[in-house]
């Protein structure tokens, strides 16, 4: 893992691990990533190399139970699925905010939701989110929506019966989970809108309100688990903020598949470029306007 090793402390006292990437020059911006279920923060250092050589300081972490942020064993390991959210992500963005130095998001589906959790979201100064959708079966292509289901309603009971936690690693979609994130997730996937329709979820989605930074929310056709309708039933929940969705054929782009994953492999390329080029523009609409006279 390159980039300088980190040991943050979240509002709780859990201890996460972080990397920070520099840029060789006095950083245009801060970047923070909030990654996805389950995804170590190892999958996203080419982009953390490749935006620090654009000239920003970015920073990457593991969340609670996940990676280098994970105790000896999952099995009887308890937390909130929110937590990854509202306390990890927040130590994240408080680790990089400095004063005069503008700070944006990079979010990888789960990392889109996290946006709605932070507790102080006037520290950031906007986001470019990839593959953020609702998780909802019904949004996924028909075979997607089989598996899926299977997953929660067979594979997954079973597994957690049997070893305390999800074994989520098996499927080769990243890293164990922890019971409760497997038991949340699975609740709220239940829904179209995610938590946004579940009754027991009012107080922790009117906080979405007070997210009032622009947002880019990428999603590509191929993408199985977020197509771009599953991403408009998400960000719908961002009521008061300018949300541009941008729906991407990856074969026509010249990327190859995309899928869930590869937003963050190298052949993904030119949409790092394009995030990265939408925040030196939003730094640029922010610098004060120089009177000649």
């Amino acid at each position: 893992m390159a980039g300088e090793r980190l040991s943050l402390r979240a509002a709780d006292g859990y201890p996460l691990v972080a990397h920070r990437f520099r840029s060789p020059t006095p950083p245009r911006a801060h970047l923070v990533v909030g990654g996805a279920t389950g995804v170590p923060q190892g999958f996203y250092r080419r982009f953390a190399e490749h935006a620090a050589q654009r000239g920003f300081d970015v920073l990457t972490l593991d969340y609670r139970g996940i990676g280098q942020s994970a105790p000896a064993t999952l099995k009887g390991f308890r937390m909130d699925y929110l937590d990854w959210g509202r306390l990890d992500l927040a130590a994240g963005v408080e680790a990089m905010r400095l004063d005069g130095v503008p700070l944006y998001l990079v979010g990888h589906s789960y990392g889109g939701h996290a946006l709605g959790l932070l507790p102080d979201p006037s520290a950031v100064d906007g986001a470019y989110t990839f593959a953020t959708g609702a998780g909802w079966h019904g949004w996924m292509p028909p075979l997607e929506r089989l598996r899926v289901l299977f997953l929660w309603r067979v594979l997954g009971p079973v597994w957690t019966r049997a070893a305390g936690y999800l074994p989520w690693s098996r499927l080769g979609m990243g890293e164990d989970l922890p019971l409760d994130v497997y038991r949340q997730w699975r609740r709220w996937c239940n829904y179209p809108r995610y938590f946004f329709d579940d009754p027991h979820m009012q107080a922790v989605t009117e906080r979405f309100d007070d997210v009032r930074f622009p947002i880019v929310a990428v999603n590509a056709l191929d993408d199985a688990w977020a197509p771009p309708a599953s991403r408009d039933a998400f960000m719908a929940g961002y009521r008061n903020t300018a949300v541009r969705a941008v729906s991407i054929d990856p074969r026509r782009a010249g990327l190859g598949a995309i899928g869930h994953m590869g937003y963050f492999r190298p052949r993904a390329r030119p949409l790092w470029n394009d995030a990265l080029d939408w925040f030196e523009g939003q730094r640029a609409q922010a610098l004060p306007v120089k009177v000649v006279r």
